[in-house]
């Protein structure tokens, strides 16, 4: 993954992922933008979390979009749903309908505005929810998109859609983030984080974050709430 002196938007949700993925895309030398999106999400801490790792890591720029998921619903993360907190079969009910699509797409519009080809996202296919936007036949569809979409891509301009985490174990991404100096403490990655950003530690994110650090052999500085 090389730059040639290149920008990337980055998409940078203040998860563990994301954080990763923007490490990445600055150490292979891209001028780094990150986009962070307000689509209603009940784990609002991420926001903050964003901001903070886009500044540390050494983002050129960093932008909110609010985009209201709430007025769609449909996922305990925008809509009156209990997040679960025991492990279920099939796309459990926390999956956003279209939030990877849209995400992507602001940050490609981003992307036209800054002449920027490349996009970075943090999707992964292996320690995850099961889904379907995280999988790679999903991101070889976006980028196709991108071509006919755009105006730059009718003008033969070729994007990419970088997603250098979708084969990695959770263990692998948290021991690459490691070496790329990463502050995982920064992270908010738990779907019901209260407003300072304490992790529940039961919710199906909490789960496979904690895991990750275990596989890792990674000391866990998440800060979670204190249960009785």
């Amino acid at each position: 993954m090389s730059s040639g002196n290149r920008k990337g938007v980055v998409l940078l949700s203040g998860g563990l992922d994301s954080a990763t993925v923007l490490a990445e895309a600055v150490a292979a030398g891209y001028e780094c933008h990150s986009l962070a999106v307000d689509y209603g999400q009940r784990h609002r801490a991420e926001l903050d979390a964003a901001q903070q790792i886009s500044r540390v890591q050494g983002a050129a720029s960093h932008r909110v979009v609010s985009v209201d998921l709430r007025a769609i619903g449909g996922s305990a993360l925008t809509d009156d749903i209990d997040v679960p907190e025991t492990e279920s079969s099939g796309i459990p009910v926390t999956y956003v309908p279209a939030r990877n699509t849209l995400m992507l797409s602001l940050a490609l519009g981003l992307a036209e505005v800054i002449e920027a080809r490349d996009l970075f996202v943090g999707v992964n296919a292996v320690d995850y929810s099961g889904y379907p936007d995280c999988r790679a036949q999903f991101i070889v569809a976006f980028e196709a998109l991108c071509q006919v979409a755009t105006r730059a891509g009718v003008d033969g301009e070729r994007f990419r859609v970088h997603a250098p985490l979708i084969s990695l174990s959770k263990a692998d991404i948290i021991r690459r983030g490691v070496s790329l100096g990463v502050d995982y403490s920064m992270t908010v990655s738990c779907y019901q984080a209260d407003s300072d950003g304490l992790a529940c530690g039961r919710c199906d994110s909490c789960r496979l974050r904690r895991a990750g650090f275990e596989s890792a052999g990674v000391s866990d500085p998440t800060r979670y709430v204190m249960h009785d």
